[in-house]
Protein backbone atom coordinates (compact mmCIF):
# COMPACT_ATOMS: atom_id res chain seq x y z
CA UNK A 1 0.00 0.00 0.00
CA UNK A 2 1.89 2.88 -1.19
CA UNK A 3 1.21 6.69 -1.46
CA UNK A 4 2.63 10.10 -1.60
CA UNK A 5 3.21 11.56 1.69
CA UNK A 6 1.35 14.17 2.71
CA UNK A 7 1.04 14.22 6.50
CA UNK A 8 1.79 12.63 9.72
CA UNK A 9 0.80 8.65 8.47
CA UNK A 10 -1.89 6.49 6.76
CA UNK A 11 -5.94 7.36 5.24
CA UNK A 12 -8.70 5.16 5.36
CA UNK A 13 -11.93 6.81 3.81
CA UNK A 14 -14.35 5.87 6.37
CA UNK A 15 -17.88 7.36 7.12
CA UNK A 16 -18.29 9.91 10.14
CA UNK A 17 -21.11 8.89 12.35
CA UNK A 18 -22.50 12.20 13.00
CA UNK A 19 -21.91 15.66 12.75
CA UNK A 20 -23.48 19.29 11.59
CA UNK A 21 -24.95 19.61 8.27
CA UNK A 22 -22.92 21.00 6.00
CA UNK A 23 -25.04 24.57 6.16
CA UNK A 24 -24.47 24.77 9.91
CA UNK A 25 -20.98 23.74 9.95
CA UNK A 26 -18.18 25.78 11.68
CA UNK A 27 -15.99 27.54 9.93
CA UNK A 28 -11.85 27.72 11.20
CA UNK A 29 -9.33 29.35 8.34
CA UNK A 30 -11.69 28.97 5.28
CA UNK A 31 -12.35 25.60 6.24
CA UNK A 32 -15.89 24.28 7.13
CA UNK A 33 -15.90 21.72 9.47
CA UNK A 34 -18.64 19.43 7.11
CA UNK A 35 -19.68 16.36 7.81
CA UNK A 36 -17.68 15.39 4.32
CA UNK A 37 -14.61 17.06 5.49
CA UNK A 38 -14.80 15.27 8.62
CA UNK A 39 -15.93 11.50 6.63
CA UNK A 40 -11.81 10.81 6.47
CA UNK A 41 -11.91 10.11 10.40
CA UNK A 42 -13.83 7.78 12.63
CA UNK A 43 -14.78 7.44 16.27
CA UNK A 44 -12.36 4.34 18.42
CA UNK A 45 -15.32 1.79 19.07
CA UNK A 46 -16.69 0.58 22.52
CA UNK A 47 -15.63 -2.56 21.59
CA UNK A 48 -12.60 -4.60 20.18
CA UNK A 49 -12.94 -6.11 17.01
CA UNK A 50 -13.49 -9.47 16.19
CA UNK A 51 -9.69 -11.40 15.18
CA UNK A 52 -9.39 -13.49 11.78
CA UNK A 53 -9.28 -17.33 13.21
CA UNK A 54 -8.55 -16.40 16.99
CA UNK A 55 -12.35 -15.43 18.94
CA UNK A 56 -11.69 -13.38 22.00
CA UNK A 57 -13.25 -14.88 24.99
CA UNK A 58 -13.18 -14.17 28.68
CA UNK A 59 -10.42 -17.46 29.82
CA UNK A 60 -7.86 -16.29 26.42
CA UNK A 61 -7.66 -12.49 27.16
CA UNK A 62 -7.08 -13.42 30.88
CA UNK A 63 -4.31 -15.71 30.07
CA UNK A 64 -2.99 -13.23 27.40
CA UNK A 65 -3.20 -10.52 30.02
CA UNK A 66 -1.13 -12.63 32.81
CA UNK A 67 1.68 -13.99 29.74
CA UNK A 68 1.65 -10.05 28.35
CA UNK A 69 3.05 -9.01 31.99
CA UNK A 70 5.07 -11.99 32.95
CA UNK A 71 8.78 -11.49 32.73
CA UNK A 72 9.15 -15.22 32.71
CA UNK A 73 8.65 -15.11 29.17
CA UNK A 74 12.25 -13.74 29.02
CA UNK A 75 15.39 -15.85 29.13
CA UNK A 76 16.61 -13.18 32.28
CA UNK A 77 12.75 -13.25 34.33
CA UNK A 78 13.46 -9.83 34.04
CA UNK A 79 11.44 -8.31 30.73
CA UNK A 80 7.92 -8.51 29.81
CA UNK A 81 6.07 -6.93 27.13
CA UNK A 82 4.56 -4.89 29.17
CA UNK A 83 8.67 -3.10 29.63
CA UNK A 84 8.41 -1.75 26.33
CA UNK A 85 4.92 -1.41 25.84
CA UNK A 86 3.73 -0.19 29.61
CA UNK A 87 0.17 0.20 29.95
CA UNK A 88 0.27 2.75 32.64
CA UNK A 89 2.23 4.95 30.14
CA UNK A 90 0.53 4.96 27.15
CA UNK A 91 1.92 1.74 25.92
CA UNK A 92 5.33 2.52 26.02
CA UNK A 93 8.76 2.90 27.91
CA UNK A 94 9.35 6.36 27.11
CA UNK A 95 12.81 5.94 25.49
CA UNK A 96 14.29 6.67 22.09
CA UNK A 97 14.83 2.85 21.67
CA UNK A 98 13.91 0.64 24.24
CA UNK A 99 16.58 -1.66 26.10
CA UNK A 100 16.35 -4.87 26.15
CA UNK A 101 18.52 -8.50 27.48
CA UNK A 102 21.32 -7.44 28.88
CA UNK A 103 20.76 -3.83 28.66
CA UNK A 104 20.87 -3.37 24.91
CA UNK A 105 19.13 -0.76 22.96
CA UNK A 106 17.04 -1.42 20.29
CA UNK A 107 17.38 0.18 17.05
CA UNK A 108 13.78 1.27 16.60
CA UNK A 109 11.64 3.26 19.29
CA UNK A 110 8.66 1.29 20.41
CA UNK A 111 5.21 2.11 19.28
CA UNK A 112 2.47 1.95 21.69
CA UNK A 113 0.31 -1.00 21.54
CA UNK A 114 -3.01 0.88 22.64
CA UNK A 115 -5.49 0.69 19.80
CA UNK A 116 -2.59 -1.43 17.72
CA UNK A 117 -5.05 -3.88 16.57
CA UNK A 118 -6.08 -1.83 14.19
CA UNK A 119 -3.27 -0.95 12.43
CA UNK A 120 -3.25 -2.63 8.83
CA UNK A 121 -0.13 -4.52 10.46
CA UNK A 122 2.62 -4.34 13.03
CA UNK A 123 6.20 -2.92 13.38
CA UNK A 124 7.22 0.17 11.77
CA UNK A 125 8.28 -2.02 8.79
CA UNK A 126 5.00 -3.88 8.63
CA UNK A 127 6.63 -7.27 8.64
CA UNK A 128 4.52 -8.55 11.12
CA UNK A 129 0.85 -9.32 9.60
CA UNK A 130 -1.08 -8.93 12.82
CA UNK A 131 -0.55 -8.91 16.92
CA UNK A 132 -0.70 -12.44 16.62
CA UNK A 133 2.63 -12.58 14.40
CA UNK A 134 3.91 -9.78 16.43
CA UNK A 135 3.86 -11.15 19.78
CA UNK A 136 5.97 -14.07 18.66
CA UNK A 137 9.35 -11.50 18.04
CA UNK A 138 10.41 -9.67 20.71
CA UNK A 139 10.61 -13.14 22.57
CA UNK A 140 12.84 -14.53 20.53
CA UNK A 141 14.82 -10.84 19.61
CA UNK A 142 18.38 -11.20 20.99
CA UNK A 143 17.89 -7.53 21.96
CA UNK A 144 14.83 -7.45 23.35
CA UNK A 145 13.93 -11.01 25.83
CA UNK A 146 16.28 -13.35 24.40
CA UNK A 147 14.05 -16.83 24.74
CA UNK A 148 13.56 -19.67 22.46
CA UNK A 149 10.03 -21.40 21.85
CA UNK A 150 11.07 -24.67 23.19
CA UNK A 151 12.05 -22.84 26.53
CA UNK A 152 8.81 -20.71 26.43
CA UNK A 153 6.98 -23.48 26.33
CA UNK A 154 9.32 -25.54 29.54
CA UNK A 155 8.55 -22.88 31.16
CA UNK A 156 4.77 -22.50 30.44
CA UNK A 157 4.37 -25.78 31.07
CA UNK A 158 6.23 -26.15 34.28
CA UNK A 159 3.87 -24.21 36.09
CA UNK A 160 0.22 -25.48 36.99
CA UNK A 161 -1.66 -23.13 36.84
CA UNK A 162 -0.87 -21.72 33.32
CA UNK A 163 -1.49 -25.37 31.97
CA UNK A 164 -5.01 -25.15 33.38
CA UNK A 165 -5.19 -21.87 32.38
CA UNK A 166 -4.18 -22.61 28.08
CA UNK A 167 -6.39 -25.71 28.62
CA UNK A 168 -9.76 -23.27 29.58
CA UNK A 169 -8.44 -21.25 26.72
CA UNK A 170 -8.20 -23.30 24.02
CA UNK A 171 -9.96 -26.46 24.62
CA UNK A 172 -9.82 -28.16 21.76
CA UNK A 173 -6.41 -28.40 21.08
CA UNK A 174 -4.75 -31.71 22.16
CA UNK A 175 -1.52 -29.43 22.95
CA UNK A 176 -3.17 -26.77 24.45
CA UNK A 177 0.42 -25.26 26.02
CA UNK A 178 2.45 -24.45 23.17
CA UNK A 179 4.41 -21.43 22.05
CA UNK A 180 1.49 -20.52 19.40
CA UNK A 181 -0.69 -20.34 21.63
CA UNK A 182 1.09 -18.18 24.04
CA UNK A 183 1.26 -15.78 21.30
CA UNK A 184 -2.48 -15.96 20.74
CA UNK A 185 -3.45 -15.07 23.65
CA UNK A 186 -1.58 -12.52 23.57
CA UNK A 187 -3.20 -11.35 20.60
CA UNK A 188 -6.44 -10.91 22.23
CA UNK A 189 -5.37 -9.21 25.25
CA UNK A 190 -3.57 -7.11 23.56
CA UNK A 191 -7.07 -6.48 20.93
CA UNK A 192 -8.62 -5.29 24.00
CA UNK A 193 -6.48 -2.65 24.90
CA UNK A 194 -8.27 0.13 22.46
CA UNK A 195 -8.93 3.38 24.10
CA UNK A 196 -12.15 5.66 22.62
CA UNK A 197 -13.73 8.68 24.35
CA UNK A 198 -11.39 11.06 23.38
CA UNK A 199 -12.66 14.36 23.24
CA UNK A 200 -12.48 14.41 19.17
CA UNK A 201 -14.19 10.30 19.06
CA UNK A 202 -17.36 12.53 21.03
CA UNK A 203 -16.87 15.83 18.36
CA UNK A 204 -16.95 13.50 15.63
CA UNK A 205 -20.34 11.39 17.15
CA UNK A 206 -21.57 14.84 17.26
CA UNK A 207 -21.09 16.67 20.28
CA UNK A 208 -19.79 19.79 19.13
CA UNK A 209 -18.21 21.30 22.16
CA UNK A 210 -16.46 18.65 22.91
CA UNK A 211 -13.41 20.23 21.22
CA UNK A 212 -12.17 23.97 22.17
CA UNK A 213 -12.18 26.42 19.78
CA UNK A 214 -8.57 26.22 19.95
CA UNK A 215 -8.88 22.62 18.78
CA UNK A 216 -11.36 23.06 16.01
CA UNK A 217 -8.86 25.66 14.30
CA UNK A 218 -6.47 23.12 14.89
CA UNK A 219 -8.16 20.36 13.49
CA UNK A 220 -9.30 22.44 10.44
CA UNK A 221 -5.40 23.40 9.74
CA UNK A 222 -4.48 19.49 10.38
CA UNK A 223 -6.62 19.08 7.32
CA UNK A 224 -5.99 22.02 5.41
CA UNK A 225 -1.78 21.07 5.19
CA UNK A 226 -2.84 17.76 4.34
CA UNK A 227 -2.00 15.56 7.01
CA UNK A 228 -5.52 14.36 7.37
CA UNK A 229 -4.53 12.52 3.76
CA UNK A 230 -2.37 10.23 5.65
CA UNK A 231 -4.00 10.49 9.59
CA UNK A 232 -6.94 9.64 8.82
CA UNK A 233 -9.43 6.56 9.63
CA UNK A 234 -10.40 5.20 12.99
CA UNK A 235 -6.42 4.82 13.87
CA UNK A 236 -5.55 8.54 12.73
CA UNK A 237 -2.65 6.47 11.01
CA UNK A 238 -1.07 2.94 11.14
CA UNK A 239 -3.24 2.11 7.43
CA UNK A 240 -0.55 2.74 4.80
CA UNK A 241 3.59 2.73 4.08
CA UNK A 242 5.52 6.07 3.25
CA UNK A 243 8.47 7.48 2.40
CA UNK A 244 9.91 9.49 4.81
CA UNK A 245 11.53 12.65 3.78
CA UNK A 246 9.29 13.26 0.59
CA UNK A 247 10.16 16.38 -0.18
CA UNK A 248 13.21 17.00 2.34
CA UNK A 249 14.81 14.56 4.18
CA UNK A 250 15.51 15.10 8.22
CA UNK A 251 18.86 15.18 9.54
CA UNK A 252 20.52 11.86 10.64
CA UNK A 253 19.26 12.09 14.23
CA UNK A 254 15.65 11.84 13.16
CA UNK A 255 16.42 9.53 10.32
CA UNK A 256 19.03 7.43 10.73
CA UNK A 257 20.56 6.64 7.03
CA UNK A 258 21.26 2.84 8.32
CA UNK A 259 17.72 1.88 8.64
CA UNK A 260 16.34 1.77 5.59
CA UNK A 261 12.63 0.48 6.63
CA UNK A 262 10.83 -1.77 4.37
CA UNK A 263 13.69 -2.23 2.02
CA UNK A 264 14.46 -4.96 4.51
CA UNK A 265 11.00 -6.61 4.44
CA UNK A 266 10.45 -6.73 0.80
CA UNK A 267 13.77 -5.79 -0.70
CA UNK A 268 12.01 -3.38 -3.27
CA UNK A 269 14.44 -0.42 -4.28
CA UNK A 270 11.04 1.44 -4.23
CA UNK A 271 11.05 0.98 -0.17
CA UNK A 272 13.81 2.32 0.87
CA UNK A 273 13.34 5.04 3.75
CA UNK A 274 9.42 3.50 3.74
CA UNK A 275 7.72 2.84 7.13
CA UNK A 276 4.23 2.40 8.55
CA UNK A 277 2.67 5.24 9.06
CA UNK A 278 2.09 5.65 12.96
CA UNK A 279 -1.03 6.34 14.99
CA UNK A 280 -1.97 9.60 16.31
CA UNK A 281 -4.24 8.38 18.70
CA UNK A 282 -3.11 9.06 22.46
CA UNK A 283 -0.01 11.00 20.55
CA UNK A 284 0.28 13.25 23.74
CA UNK A 285 1.64 10.28 25.83
CA UNK A 286 4.20 8.50 23.69
CA UNK A 287 6.99 10.83 23.20
CA UNK A 288 9.95 10.53 21.60
CA UNK A 289 8.62 10.65 18.04
CA UNK A 290 9.49 8.62 14.93
CA UNK A 291 10.77 5.14 14.40
CA UNK A 292 14.48 6.66 15.66
CA UNK A 293 12.49 8.43 18.67
CA UNK A 294 14.44 11.31 17.26
CA UNK A 295 12.43 13.93 18.08
CA UNK A 296 10.84 14.50 22.10
CA UNK A 297 9.08 17.54 21.71
CA UNK A 298 5.32 16.92 19.97
CA UNK A 299 5.37 20.52 18.35
CA UNK A 300 8.81 19.47 17.08
CA UNK A 301 7.44 16.33 15.65
CA UNK A 302 4.57 18.48 14.06
CA UNK A 303 7.47 21.10 12.68
CA UNK A 304 9.20 18.21 10.97
CA UNK A 305 6.18 16.60 9.39
CA UNK A 306 5.88 20.14 7.74
CA UNK A 307 8.73 20.25 6.15
CA UNK A 308 10.05 16.87 5.42
CA UNK A 309 6.46 15.50 4.38
CA UNK A 310 4.79 18.86 3.10
CA UNK A 311 7.65 21.25 2.34
CA UNK A 312 6.34 23.66 4.55
CA UNK A 313 7.74 25.25 7.66
CA UNK A 314 5.01 25.60 9.78
CA UNK A 315 4.89 28.71 12.00
CA UNK A 316 5.47 28.33 15.71
CA UNK A 317 1.58 29.53 15.81
CA UNK A 318 0.48 26.82 13.33
CA UNK A 319 2.85 23.82 15.08
CA UNK A 320 0.99 25.00 18.67
CA UNK A 321 -2.65 25.33 16.94
CA UNK A 322 -2.28 21.56 15.86
CA UNK A 323 -0.81 20.48 18.83
CA UNK A 324 -3.53 21.74 20.71
CA UNK A 325 -5.89 19.56 18.30
CA UNK A 326 -3.39 16.22 18.74
CA UNK A 327 -3.94 16.52 22.44
CA UNK A 328 -7.47 15.97 22.17
CA UNK A 329 -6.86 12.66 20.38
CA UNK A 330 -6.20 10.88 24.26
CA UNK A 331 -8.46 8.75 25.28
CA UNK A 332 -9.77 6.64 28.23
CA UNK A 333 -6.85 4.38 29.10
CA UNK A 334 -7.36 0.84 29.50
CA UNK A 335 -7.88 -0.19 33.53
CA UNK A 336 -5.95 -2.98 34.10
CA UNK A 337 -5.89 -5.28 37.00
CA UNK A 338 -2.41 -6.63 37.85
CA UNK A 339 -3.01 -10.40 38.13
CA UNK A 340 -1.32 -12.05 40.76
CA UNK A 341 1.33 -14.62 38.43
CA UNK A 342 1.81 -18.30 39.47
CA UNK A 343 4.97 -19.40 40.93
CA UNK A 344 7.44 -21.20 39.50
CA UNK A 345 8.66 -24.78 40.21
CA UNK A 346 11.59 -26.76 39.96
CA UNK A 347 10.99 -28.14 36.36
CA UNK A 348 11.03 -24.00 35.36
CA UNK A 349 14.32 -23.47 33.56
CA UNK A 350 16.05 -20.58 35.91
CA UNK A 351 16.98 -17.32 34.71
CA UNK A 352 19.53 -16.59 32.05
CA UNK A 353 21.60 -13.25 31.50
CA UNK A 354 23.79 -14.67 28.79
CA UNK A 355 23.92 -12.84 25.67
CA UNK A 356 23.01 -13.99 22.12
CA UNK A 357 24.06 -11.85 18.58
CA UNK A 358 21.11 -11.95 16.62
CA UNK A 359 18.93 -8.76 16.92
CA UNK A 360 15.42 -7.14 15.46
CA UNK A 361 13.82 -4.23 14.93
CA UNK A 362 10.42 -2.90 16.16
Amino acid sequence: MRGTLVGLAALVIVGCEAGPPAEEAEEFGGLRLTPAVLAVFEPIPNDPPALADNPITPAKVELGKMLYLDPRLSQSWLISCNTCHNLGLGGVDLLETSVGHGWQRGPRNAPTVLNAVFNLAQFWDGRAADLHEQAMGPVQAAVEMNNTPERVEQTLRSIPEYVERFTAAFPDDLEPVSFNNMALAIEAFEATLITPGSRFDDYLRGDEDALTVGEKEGLALFVQKGCAGCHGGVNMGGAGYYPFGVVERPDAAILPPGDKGRLAVTRSASDEYVFKAPSLRNIGLTPPYFHSGGVWDLGGAVAVMGTAQLGTALSQEEQATVVAFLQALTGRQPRIEYPTLPPHTVATPLPDVGLRSETILH
